[in-house]
């Protein structure tokens, strides 16, 4: 039994335990708590207050569990444990902990429930609280659908307060002053005569106080980081060239691997000669893997060469060859047999497109298959030594790893260790494990040696698990100057199918992404209908920044900026008009604003484009401005606003935005992934267009703040694309329907 099942059968102490000289403070609002996972081995003399907290004479280290994957958010979770632990982040070491069910994700699961987000009636609560219990239980520990802010808020500052009381106790314990005399400030407690008792000196005293009862957090007007703009840490790594990613990990004694497997995914292996290979100077092995071969070498160049030399009979794939064989089979799923889900259906949007007759709009829309492209290719090191098993990898779901470790290699999972490293990029990418599960194959094939393996760039492209390609149908009527009907069909692969069933757990009802960003926005047409139909499985799919969100966004706001056409209506004024909640109407409103959309009209061959979505419980809307220069579409403005509920860090929250509209802008313009033979035809950068420098456009960006908790990692990228045809049609009276759009116009 892996350890998810055995996690079901356990009984967790409540409170507090301590062990070897340290101390685990239990700060959760319900019973039965996971264990702390800092307490084994801790050091005599150490306090792990909390899961998120040990301290030792050494120093305070913030434990931050969710994945650093270049957003920012290790450095947003230790601003909420210190805004409370009374302690400078220049203080503090952060470290991502190591995988345990007391880092579960209570709001992962919300995001496949069939809820809009803004639905807060009591069986989308009764749902979401489910949700959360379901993902405690079984200690999901995972990083996605920009969840790690609203699922850690209150969790994080709540490990700092406690941690906080506690460490005062122990200097009252030390000093006999009484707790209320107390105060704390720069990891210190200070004492009425202003003496300061560093936290590193009470470690020991902490060890062995009581912890601290449930402790009231402190009010925003308090707050001394949480709001602020504060340096993180890793921008001077970064910038230096000194942060270690994954792929620069070196251990001693480490060789070095690679690996090759049929690009046709899922086709086998029907032969190969390694002999070419085997021969090469400073190549150890050949090992075996499915699919493939990996080579161990005594470097990675070596490695990579050596693959290259290997003679493969690739089977064929289990799937279409061509692409257009792969868009007949979606195109093919728009039948009743195939209907996946119909969570919108208000009015009769079908019986009214008819009754318009003549009047009635009609369009089909196409979005391609997309890689991730992380600039970091896979790569993970592993160590096989003595019955365990040492994983040093970026990945968003370490407790997965292993599992999937068990299931797949038969080693317990209590006996696999994931050292979480900080990824170079990732858009969904690490959220899957087959390039580790290569890893752990090749270091059982050198037991006592470390094992680097490190994908090729054209490797990463050929085994991504690309985003679906989707294909949209509208049909839609207006009247009096106005939108009456707006009927959605959306067909595409499943990626919960898809990837589930990798993760090895089991997929159930509909598939949520398959109309994400189209059933639950938040307009009040009086005829409106949103089907999802899903595809056979074909290509391998997986969870790519904002998800089906990402493609629907297009089909949604296209469809609807024709159906405002045909309307005569004003793009913005119909849309705020149609809006029905508030918090939508205010960035729709903001973007207008800050666009000057009610100003003066742009001039001939300028045009702008506005595109709504609301996806991950964020509405967003933006305004994309293109000019039609001789040397052809340049992009001269974008303006983004967004409710974004408490935003913990200003600078990081509009980086993010900023960054979700210039990935979703380039993808738009240049990026597909098509297939040929069953493989995937681009194999490198050259070929995966994304947005260059010389194109980015200036960027505005109004962050619209309530009481609400919510993420911004990828809801600023649903509504670019849209924006930008919408834009082309203002400017040049084409309306494109298909991505990429450089496959119709050109861009200067």
């Amino acid at each position: 039994m892996g350890r998810t099942g055995r996690i079901l059968r356990r009984t967790f102490l409540i409170g507090t335990a301590a062990v070897a000289g340290g101390v685990a403070f239990g700060v959760w609002a319900v019973r039965r708590d996971p264990a702390n996972p800092l307490l084994p081995g801790l050091p005599v003399g150490a306090a792990a207050i909390t899961p998120f907290v040990r301290i030792d004479a050494a120093g305070v280290t913030l434990i931050a569990p969710r994945a650093e994957v270049g957003q920012g958010i290790a450095h947003a979770q230790a601003m909420m444990i210190a805004e409370e632990l009374d302690i400078g982040l220049d203080q503090v070491a952060i470290d991502p902990g190591p995988p345990a069910p007391a880092y579960w994700n209570g709001r992962v699961a919300a995001e496949g429930l069939p809820f809009a987000a803004i639905d807060d009636g009591m069986m989308a609560r009764g749902a979401r609280a489910a949700g959360d219990a379901v993902s405690k239980l079984l200690g999901i520990q995972i990083t996605g659908g920009s969840t790690s802010v609203p699922d850690m808020f209150d969790r994080l500052r709540a490990a700092g307060a406690v941690a906080r009381e506690t460490l005062k106790a122990a200097a009252s314990r030390e000093t006999g002053v009484p707790v209320a005399q107390l105060g704390t400030a720069g990891g210190a407690v200070i004492l009425p005569d202003g003496r300061a008792l560093p936290y590193t000196a009470l470690a020991a005293a902490a060890a062995a106080t009581p912890p601290a009862g449930p402790v009231p957090l402190r009010p925003p007007e308090a707050w001394r980081l949480i709001g602020r703009s504060i340096p993180r840490a890793d921008i001077a790594r970064k910038s230096l060239g000194t942060e270690i990613y994954g792929i620069d990990l070196r251990l001693p004694g480490m060789v070095f691997a690679t690996a090759r497997t049929n690009p046709r995914l899922g086709g086998p292996v029907n032969g190969m000669d390694a002999a070419a290979a085997e021969a090469m100077p400073g190549v150890l092995r050949v090992v075996p893997l499915p699919g493939g071969a990996a080579v161990i070498a005594r470097d990675t160049w070596t490695a990579f060469r050596a693959a290259g030399a290997i003679a493969f009979d690739w089977g064929a794939a289990p799937f279409p060859a061509t692409q257009a064989g792969l868009w007949r089979t979606i195109a093919d799923s728009f039948t009743d047999e195939r209907r996946d889900s119909r969570l919108r259906d208000d009015g009769d949007a079908a019986a009214a497109a008819t009754a318009a007759a003549a009047g009635a709009v009609t369009a089909e829309y196409r979005a391609p298959y997309l890689a991730h492209a992380p600039l970091e290719p896979m790569n993970a090191t592993a160590l096989w030594r003595d019955g365990w098993l040492d994983i040093w990898t970026g990945t968003q779901i370490p407790r997965f790893v292993q599992s999937n470790v068990e299931r797949v290699h038969g080693i317990p999972s209590e006996r696999v260790r994931v050292h979480q490293m900080p990824s170079g990029g990732s858009f969904g990418r690490r959220l899957e494990d087959d390039y580790v599960q290569q890893a752990v194959a090749v270091a059982r094939a050198m037991e006592g040696t470390p094992v680097k393996l490190t994908w090729t760039r054209e490797e990463d492209f050929a085994h991504d698990f690309p985003r679906p390609a989707a294909i949209a149908r509208g049909r839609g009527a207006v009247a009096d100057g106005r939108v009456t009907a707006l009927e959605l069909a959306i067909a595409a692969p499943s990626v919960a199918e898809s990837q589930i069933a990798r993760l090895g757990l089991p997929a159930a009802g509909p598939d949520i992404a398959i109309v994400a960003g189209a059933w639950d926005q938040p307009y009040a047409i009086p005829h409106y209908r949103v089907t999802g139909h899903r595809a056979p499985a074909a290509v391998p799919v997986s969870s790519w920044r904002s998800v089906g969100a990402s493609h629907n966004g297009f089909f949604h706001e296209s469809f609807l900026d024709e159906l405002i056409h045909a309307a005569g209506a004003d793009p913005l004024a119909e849309r705020i008009r149609l809006c029905s909640h508030a918090p939508s109407r205010r960035v729709l409103e903001a973007a207008g604003a800050m666009a000057g959309w009610a100003g003066p009209r742009p001039a001939p061959g300028v045009g702008r484009g506005v595109a709504f979505t609301l996806s991950f419980g964020v509405p967003v809307a933006e305004i994309v401005e293109v000019a039609d220069t001789p040397g052809g579409l340049r992009l001269t403005g974008v303006w983004v606003a967004a409710e974004v509920g408490r935003v913990i860090d200003p600078a990081g929250a509009e980086a993010q935005a900023t960054g979700g509209v210039l990935w979703g802008l380039g993808h738009a313009m240049h990026a597909e992934i098509t297939y040929e033979g069953g493989a995937a035809e681009q194999t490198n950068f050259h070929a995966f267009g994304g947005l260059r420098l010389s194109e980015v456009p200036p960027v505005q960006v109004r962050l619209l703040e309530t009481d609400a908790l919510r993420g911004l990692g990828e809801p600023t990228v649903p509504p670019a694309a849209a924006a930008l045809a919408n834009a082309i049609f203002a400017a040049t009276g084409q309306r494109i329907r298909e991505m990429p759009l450089v496959r119709h116009v050109r861009f200067a």
